[in-house]
This record gives C-alpha cells, sequence and structure tokens, in this order.
C-alpha cells in the first residue's frame, strides 16, 4: 500500500455528465454516479474563507486522490452536502504517486 493512500482519509461520490434519449429525437443532460473514491481535501485559505463570509464566492480546493482514480475536468465530487467541480487534474513529477484535482466550491450566500 502506497504511503499516500493512508492519507486519504475521506470518501467522495464522482458524478459525471451523462446524456440519455429522451425517447422523441432529443437528449437530456443530467449527472450519473459514476463511482466513489477515497480522498484528502485540502482547506480553504483563511483569506478566501473571509471573502466567501461577506460575498458570493468561488472557492478553490485541491483534491488528492489515489493514482488510478477515474477523475476527469468537469466531473463533480460530492460529499457530506458539498459538491466541487473539478476544474483540472494533474500527475506529480513520480507518476503513479497520487492524482490532484483542482476544483472549485462555489458557496452561494443565505
Amino acid at each position: 500500500m502506497s504511503r499516500v493512500n493512508r492519507l486519504l482519509n475521506a470518501s467522495a461520490e464522482v458524478w459525471r455528465s451523462a446524456r440519455t434519449s429522451d425517447g422523441i429525437g432529443g437528449w437530456t443532460e443530467g449527472w450519473a454516479k459514476a463511482s466513489t473514491v477515497r480522498a484528502r481535501f485540502s482547506q480553504p485559505s483563511a483569506t478566501e474563507r473571509a471573502v466567501n463570509d461577506r460575498y458570493d464566492a468561488k472557492l478553490s480546493q485541491i483534491v488528492y486522490l489515489r493514482h488510478d482514480a477515474d477523475v476527469r475536468r468537469g466531473d463533480q465530487l460530492r460529499t457530506s452536502g458539498r459538491t466541487l467541480r473539478v476544474l483540472a487534474t494533474y500527475e506529480p513529477s513520480v507518476p503513479g504517486t497520487y492524482l490532484r484535482a483542482d476544483c472549485e466550491d462555489l458557496q452561494v450566500s443565505q
């Protein structure tokens, strides 16, 4: 077991955009659950949290995943009432170590 895998202390559902036939020649767009993955969520910076408390803000968050996780740009990671949109994924300089997903968490003011 990789040392990185022990640090993945949360789980998230991976949701992917899906198109289904509407039966009359068109398509319906929606989301379908693709898998559940182990993850580690970074915390937003203090500045981001402070700005978000005052305005509708887009919080960026880094999520670390197993190196073989099937997570792609445009996917959603859903956990504990939150939805993160995956903006990009990266492998570190040592392939097979972990996968990094840069995500966006849109927080709407009450």
